[in-house]
């Protein structure tokens, strides 16, 4: 055991191909002797500890406790999890082509993908999976249920699933196919004149789904406008960032810069290739999910003055990660630099080498935020996302909408709809009757669901503080008369916030008819951004007006 440690020791001292420099020394002597201590506890607690331990467990746990101090970014991938990894990466898995949701005690197929296996076998939303291949999994995790539904192409799989207009279960055969699902999921027009791609994350293939996007809506329409739409987006490669930016802009333009500690991570990075179009009026839409390749190029685009940026404030990712692949077929993902958008401003908005309490990073000091320009002198900040130059209100869901969505009541309602309608209208001009909607509140109305208003929890603060100052009992009927009107009551607030779940119901209906497309075109129709974003493309003295030069 002794001699193993050793040349353990041995061996990572040699990878770290130390030089003699003199200057390093007292680096490299703290390395050695950290690398020593480490190897010294590593080794007693497997020889010595009461209970066995898990060599490997242990150490991965150690490993992730370390990196955990550094970033939530850095990260390592070990063997058993690689493959995983890669499929992540990639976008793409073996498979039947559907999400999933634990209801109760079984896995609930929640929304099949259009024109993949499970659609194409027949699964439907609102199907329990009972057994997979014979053997139950009732009761099961999702992920476990997840891991048996995934296999080689052209493998079969066989579900028994209950679904709700049927008395018996039925058998569903499926053959597995190649899940690639594509990172520009829709595309069309928003009306005569403006176009829309929505793009959900930056895999190898955005740039060419974009880029095949925005020309076929050019060749088959008169297209005056477009918006490219992430939000939502989490971010993704680096270099289909830089891609999808020079579609827009002047071959040989810098759309991103790298620094990091180490020289050879500096890198700007230009636009490489010939444009598809340098002049039609742009519009991107953000909101705080938008992240780290949705920032580069929302940030490169809004600092060369090439577009409009609608939405809300983004995430606030600054940060580069770099793959690099070790012994025994494991992986470490690390921090590598940060990105700087065309006007120096890197957008990181959290510091991790200076951490709360709690052990988060802490936001970028206000004293720390510097202000940049544009090409055009619009003035723009570092250290807090990318800031919208046209702020959209981000709408919260009322108590009742959540709950009815948190409960499934609006799932449920749409599930039995779908199998007393055998058709409705297309996805964008289908609108919920007011006599159906009267069936879904005597159906919500019978449902055991409960919910906390923000006026009720106020009120709850204000009744504690007055109890404490001696001024309740005084006021006693006046609290007990708003408690009456500021409560929870189901049937005054189905009718109050009707519109708003009217909409949830008609998102949910027509996901079971036109699935992901067909949801993504009724939502647009009453979407405030892409409705801003229609309005500053079509008046275009507006849209000048918000890249010109801030006097």
């Amino acid at each position: 055991m002794k001699k193993i440690f050793l040349l353990s020791f041995l061996s990572f001292y040699t990878l770290l191909g130390y030089s003699q420099d003199e200057s390093q020394n007292d680096q490299y002597f703290e390395i050695s002797k950290n690398l020593t201590l480490f190897s010294e506890v590593y080794k007693n607690i497997n020889l010595n500890f009461v209970d066995e331990t898990n060599p490997g467990e242990l150490m991965k746990v150690g490993i992730d406790a370390m990196l955990k101090s550094l970033d939530p970014y850095t990260n390592y991938i070990p063997e058993s999890n690689i493959e995983d990894y890669r499929m992540m990466q990639s976008g793409q898995y073996g498979g039947i082509g559907s999400l999933i949701q634990k209801r109760d005690k079984y896995i609930m197929i929640t929304n099949p993908y259009e024109n993949f296996p499970a659609q194409k076998a027949g699964l439907r939303a609102g199907d329990e999976i009972l057994k997979i291949d014979g053997k139950s999994v009732v009761d099961k995790p999702a992920d476990e249920v997840s891991e048996l539904l995934k296999g080689a192409k052209n493998t079969e799989v066989i579900l028994t699933v209950k679904r709700p207009n049927e008395d018996n279960p039925i058998e569903i055969k499926i053959t597995r196919e190649l899940i690639k699902i594509p990172t520009v999921p829709y595309y069309n027009m928003l009306n005569d004149k403006v176009g829309y791609i929505k793009l959900t994350q930056f895999l190898g293939t955005s740039s060419s789904e974009v880029a095949a996007a925005f020309k076929a809506l050019k060749d088959s329409n008169n297209l005056e406008g477009l918006v490219l739409d992430l939000r939502g987006n989490p971010g993704g490669l680096l270099n289909e960032s830089v891609n999808i930016v020079n579609l827009f802009v002047p071959q040989g333009t810098k759309v991103v810069e790298t620094k990091g500690r180490d020289k050879k991570n500096n890198y700007t990075y230009f636009a490489k290739n010939k444009p598809m179009d340098t002049k039609i009026p742009l519009v991107i839409l953000i909101d705080k999910n938008s992240a780290s390749a949705s920032e580069i190029v929302s940030g490169a685009l809004q600092d060369l003055d090439r577009a409009v940026v609608i939405g809300n404030q983004s995430f606030g990712k600054g940060l580069v990660q770099n793959q690099i692949n070790m012994e025994y077929n494991s992986m470490i993902k690390i921090t590598i630099a940060k990105y700087y958008t065309p006007s120096g401003r890197c957008i990181q908005r959290l510091d991790y080498s200076n951490r709360n309490t709690s052990g988060k990073g802490n936001s970028i000091s206000d004293s720390s935020v510097h202000t940049f320009t544009t090409k055009n002198g619009r003035p723009v900040t570092d250290g807090r996302g990318v800031s919208p130059d046209i702020e959209v209100e981000r709408k919260q869901l009322t108590p009742i909408s959540f709950a009815l969505l948190r409960e499934n009541i609006i799932f449920d309602f749409a599930t039995d709809y779908f199998y007393n309608n055998p058709t409705i209208a297309s996805a964008e001009k289908f609108q919920l009757s007011e006599s159906d909607y009267a069936k879904f509140v005597e159906y919500a109305s019978k449902k055991d669901f409960e919910y906390t208003t923000g006026s009720e929890k106020v009120l709850e603060r204000l009744k504690e503080v007055a109890e404490k100052e001696q001024y309740y009992e005084s006021s006693k009927s006046e609290f007990d008369a708003l408690v009456e009107k500021l409560s929870p009551n189901k049937k005054r607030d189905l009718a109050k916030f009707k519109e708003e779940i009217k909409l949830l119901l008609e998102n949910e209906i027509v996901t079971r008819y036109y699935f992901q497309t067909g949801q993504m075109a009724h939502d647009l129709k009453h979407d405030e951004y892409a409705l801003e974003a229609i309005e500053i493309i079509e008046n275009s003295n507006k849209y000048s007006s918000v890249l010109a030069p801030k006097k």
